[in-house]
């Protein structure tokens, strides 16, 4: 007996060639010599120790072991194919799923827009958000345990890629009877007496950082270890006041006021942020997609 091994093209003449009833009518299909077939398979019974095939003028057929034996090939053939057409979707990109960070709930426009287009165009792609703050998102990416992150640019850092997605407009949330509240304009330099409430879960300082580059030095915070809602809440209570996005003050909440602030830097710029090493292909199909609406929309 030749020393072999069976293989997946040694499996794929034993299908062909049952379905067939034929060496000759195999081949034909296989776009082989019939001498091959009927080599392959004999090769193939001498390593199995086992006739799969009799042999007679009416063809070929299956004996009771080759029967046995066909169920199992046809297993491992229709597995082969199931692994690579699962790896040319994932390659392309078309499927899989995408670890998303955020500092602030993408709400309003243009980010809920934008990712609902992109869930419509990629139902398969599993988007999976994380919310965190600034510090922990850098870390998270740099570990691989976040894909990209929706972050401001004050708080990119180095050795990042970022994709400028878009400008919010900064407003001032206040209490309704505040007497900031029924001001014709608010400039910076009427806040700088305030009380600022501002999310404290944890050690990151980025947005103490950001409210002092747009107030100065001397501002006086005062930290939760609270969610969003609840410092709205405490600023419609009146205990002060803080900053949100445009699309943050799309949220109505009982007892608060939002009023624009008339200073040309009173934007944030929101940026898609991820590091190149750690890009799949589905990854990349998100950013060249918010790459492409950004860009798109620019134009418009």
């Amino acid at each position: 007996m030749q020393n072999s091994s069976v293989d997946l093209v040694s499996l794929r003449y034993l299908v062909v060639s049952a379905d067939a009833g034929n060496f000759g009518r195999a081949a034909k299909a296989l776009g082989v010599q019939t001498s091959t077939v009927s080599r392959s398979v004999a090769r193939t019974e001498d390593e199995l120790g086992v006739t799969l095939f009799e042999r007679g003028h009416f063809g070929i057929r299956l004996t009771a072991a080759g029967r046995a034996v066909m169920v199992h090939v046809r297993r491992v053939l229709a597995e082969v194919e199931a692994v690579k057409t699962s790896g040319h979707r994932n390659g392309s990109g078309t499927v899989g799923q995408i670890r998303l960070g955020v500092r602030m709930a993408p709400v309003g426009t243009p980010l809920q827009p934008l990712l609902d287009k992109w869930h419509r165009r990629h139902p398969n792609v599993d988007l999976v958000f994380h919310e965190m703050n600034e510090r922990d998102i850098r870390a998270a990416i740099g570990e691989r345990r976040l894909d990209v992150a929706f972050m401001s640019k004050h708080t990119r850092w180095p050795h990042a890629v970022t994709e400028p997605i878009c400008h919010e407009r900064i407003l001032l949330a206040l209490r309704k009877n505040h007497p900031l509240a029924t001001a014709k304009k608010i400039k910076w330099e009427h806040l700088r007496s305030e009380t600022f409430l501002v999310q404290g879960r944890d050690e990151s300082q980025a947005t103490r950082e950001l409210y002092a580059s747009f107030l100065g030095s001397g501002v006086r915070f005062k930290t939760h270890a609270a969610s969003n809602q609840t410092i709205m809440a405490l600023v419609g209570a009146g205990f002060g006041v803080t900053l949100v996005t445009k699309s943050q003050a799309e949220v109505r909440f009982p007892g608060v006021v939002i009023k624009p602030i008339a200073e040309k830097d009173a934007c944030l710029e929101i940026e898609l942020v991820w590091v190149p090493e750690n890009e799949e292909a589905v990854v990349g199909r998100f950013i060249a997609f918010m790459r492409y609406e950004t860009r798109s929309r620019a134009l418009v």
